[in-house]
C-alpha cells in the first residue's frame, strides 16, 4: 500500500499574519456586499467549449434578471468574441442603466488600449487590470524585483488614466488586482494597491476597487481575514476605495473565505454562480448569498426561481450541476434517512406560516427558492416511519398512529432490502393497499353488513367472502364494531381506534384504522378501510385487521 510523502519537506508550512488586535472574529454579516459576476470571463474560461456570442448575452440577460449590478463581460483584448459581445451590448443600448459593465485586461499597453477602446460609449464601466506579485510569480515567470513590479503598476494605471479621460461621457471606475495576493508578502500588495490608487488620483467621485484576490487558495480563511483586515487598516485614501475579494476555491473554502473577508472589511464579492471557474472554482455566489439569506440577511439577488437560473447556468455552459450542491442540487432537499425524516415531519406539523423556519435538517425553506416539497423525503432502505407516514400523508392523506408506522415501516424495509433500491410514491402505495386493503379471494374480505336491534345490545349481519365462497356472520354487542368481532368468531381485543376524512368536498372519504391484538400473540396488528360511510369503513378496517391476525382463518361461525 502506498503512502503520501512526508509534506514537511516538499511543502511550505501553515502561513500566518502578526494580527494579535484582529477584530473581524467578533464581526458578523449584517449587509449584503456589492456583487460582481465573472461568469461571462472567469467561468468562461473554464468551460470545454467557451461562450458563442449569442450564449454569453443570453447569460448577461440571466444575470441582470438576477440583479447583478456590475457584470465582468469578458477579455476583449484577448478574444474577439468578448470584444463583440461589450459593442453588442453597448451599441445595442442592452445595458440598463443600474448596471456596470467591466472588462479585464493584463497591465500592458496595448492590450489595455484595446480593452478601453471596447467599452467606449458605456454610461459607466469598470476597467479591470491586474499583473502577479507573489514571489514566485515575480521570480519564476517574470522575473521582475518589487521596485520593477511597482514600477509597472503606476504606468500601467497611469495609461488608464490617460485613455479614460479622454472619454468624459463615460463614468470610469479602475479597478486594480494584484493577482495572488493571498501568496504576496502584505508590504509589497499594500506598496502595489497604494501606487494604483495614488496614480488613479482616487478621491471624491473618482473611486477605485481594490480586488485582492485568493488567485490560487494555499491558506485558512481565517488567515486571509487576516489579511483583509490588515490592508483594509493601512490603504491610501480608504473612503474612496471599494475593497473587493476574489476567491477561488483550490482547498474547498472559497465560501468560508469571502464569508471571512467580509467580516474583516471586504465591501465587495467577485464570483461565479455555483462556484463554476478555473481549477476548483470561483467562490459559489449561490451558497454564498443564500447563507446571509439563512441568517435573516436579504443578499439583494433573486434566486426565488433557484430550478430557473440552473438550467440557464447548465444551458450556457455544458456543466452539470452536482444533485448535492448547497440550495440548488436535486438532492439537498430529500432525506432518506429514518431519523432524519421523522425530524423533518415532526418540525412541517408544528412549524407555522408566519414564524422563525425551524424545520430540522432544512436550513431553508424550500418554497423560498421555488422548489417545492415533493422530494424533501424519499424512501430507501435506509428510511424509517417518519419518511414513509410523510409520503403517505403528503401524497394520500393518509395519517398513521405511531405503533403503525413501526409496523409499516417494517414491511417497507423488508421490500427495499430486497431490492436495494429507492421505493417511489406510487410504489410505496401500492404496498400499503396490498398490506392493508387488497387481498385475493383466499382471505376474508369484507363484502356488505346490517345492522339490528337486538336484545342486550346492537345485532350485526356481515357478509364477507373467503375462498371464494360468500358468508352471512351475526353478532351482538355494544356497538356494531364489538357485534362484528363477535360475529367473526376470533377472539381479537381493539385496542386503537381512529377515523378521519381523507379528501376534500364531495370526494372526501372516511377513513378508519383499526388496532387490535390477539391472545398469546405478541403485539398487534393495524387494519384500514375507505368508505364513504365511516361505520363501513371501520367494519372493512376490522376485516383487514382480521386478515392480517391470520391469513388462513376460516369462517365457522354463525352461518345462516
Amino acid at each position: 500500500m502506498s503512502m503520501l510523502k512526508n509534506p514537511a519537506t516538499k511543502y511550505r508550512p501553515a502561513y500566518k499574519v502578526d494580527l494579535p488586535d484582529r477584530t473581524w472574529p467578533n464581526k458578523a454579516i449584517e449587509n449584503a456586499p456589492i456583487w460582481l459576476s465573472t461568469d461571462l470571463r472567469d467561468g468562461n474560461q473554464a468551460i470545454f467549449e467557451p461562450m458563442s456570442v449569442a450564449t454569453k448575452l443570453d447569460f448577461f440577460k440571466e444575470l441582470v434578471r438576477i440583479g447583478f449590478k456590475e457584470i465582468e463581460v469578458g477579455f476583449p483584448a484577448a478574444s474577439q468574441i468578448d470584444f463583440d459581445v461589450v459593442r453588442h451590448l453597448i451599441e445595442n443600448d442592452q445595458i440598463p442603466d443600474d448596471v456596470t459593465p467591466m472588462v479585464m485586461t493584463q497591465a500592458r499597453d496595448d492590450l489595455i488600449e484595446r480593452t478601453v477602446e471596447s467599452v467606449i460609449g458605456a454610461k459607466s464601466a469598470i476597467v479591470h487590470i491586474y499583473n502577479s506579485t507573489a514571489p514566485v510569480w515575480r521570480n519564476t515567470v517574470f522575473r521582475m524585483t518589487v521596485p520593477e513590479v511597482i514600477d509597472m503598476v503606476k504606468k500601467r494605471v497611469q495609461k488608464v488614466k490617460e485613455l479614460t479621460d479622454a472619454h468624459p461621457e463615460t463614468q470610469w471606475v479602475l479597478q486594480y488586482s494584484p493577482e495572488c495576493f493571498n501568496m504576496t508578502e502584505l508590504d509589497v500588495a499594500l506598496q502595489a494597491c497604494n501606487t494604483a490608487i495614488e496614480a488613479w488620483e482616487a478621491g471624491p467621485n473618482r473611486k477605485i476597487i481594490i480586488n485582492l484576490p485568493t488567485t490560487v487558495e494555499w491558506s485558512t480563511p481565517n488567515v486571509f481575514a487576516d489579511q483583509i483586515e490588515w490592508m483594509d487598516r493601512r490603504l491610501a485614501r480608504r473612503e474612496h476605495v471599494v475593497l473587493s475579494v476574489h476567491p477561488h476555491n483550490d482547498r474547498g473554502t472559497g465560501v468560508a473565505t469571502a464569508e471571512l473577508a467580509m467580516m474583516a472589511g471586504a465591501q465587495r464579492v467577485e464570483g461565479c454562480l455555483f462556484g463554476n471557474g478555473e481549477r476548483c472554482g470561483n467562490v459559489d455566489i449561490v451558497t454564498l448569498a443564500l447563507n446571509m439569506y439563512t441568517q435573516g440577511v436579504h443578499p439583494n439577488l433573486d434566486f426565488s426561481d433557484i430550478n430557473a437560473v440552473a438550467r440557464v447556468v447548465e444551458s450556457c455552459t455544458q456543466l452539470p450541476i452536482h444533485p448535492r450542491h448547497p440550495y440548488v442540487g436535486d438532492l439537498v432537499y430529500t432525506a432518506f434517512s429514518g431519523s432524519h425524516q421523522d425530524a423533518i415531519k415532526k418540525g412541517f406539523d408544528i412549524q407555522k406560516p408566519d414564524a422563525i423556519w425551524e424545520v430540522p435538517y432544512l436550513p431553508i425553506d424550500p418554497v423560498d427558492v421555488g422548489r417545492t416539497y415533493d422530494s424533501v423525503i424519499r424512501v430507501n432502505s435506509q428510511s424509517g416511519k417518519g419518511g414513509i407516514a410523510y409520503i403517505l400523508e403528503r401524497e394520500h392523506g393518509v395519517v398513521m398512529p405511531r405503533r403503525m408506522q413501526v409496523e409499516f415501516s417494517g414491511v417497507v424495509q423488508k421490500v427495499s432490502d430486497s431490492t436495494a433500491a429507492e421505493m417511489t410514491s406510487p410504489a410505496l402505495w401500492a404496498l400499503f393497499e396490498q398490506t392493508y386493503l387488497q387481498n385475493d379471494e383466499s382471505q376474508p374480505r369484507y363484502i356488505s353488513h346490517k345492522v339490528f336491534d337486538a336484545e342486550g345490545g346492537q345485532g350485526i349481519e356481515i357478509t364477507v367472502q373467503q375462498h371464494g365462497e360468500i358468508s352471512r356472520l351475526e353478532g351482538v354487542g355494544n356497538g356494531p364494531l364489538d357485534a362484528a368481532v363477535q360475529a367473526l368468531g376470533i377472539p381479537m381485543d381493539i385496542v386503537g381506534f381512529e377515523e378521519r376524512s381523507v379528501g376534500q368536498g364531495a370526494k372526501s372519504k372516511a377513513m378508519a384504522i383499526i388496532e387490535v391484538s390477539v391472545p398469546n400473540m405478541p403485539g398487534s396488528k393495524f387494519g384500514v378501510g375507505f368508505h364513504d360511510n365511516i361505520t363501513t369503513a371501520s367494519l372493512m378496517a376490522l376485516v383487514s385487521a382480521w386478515r392480517r391476525v391470520d391469513q388462513s382463518a376460516r369462517v365457522k361461525t354463525n352461518q345462516i
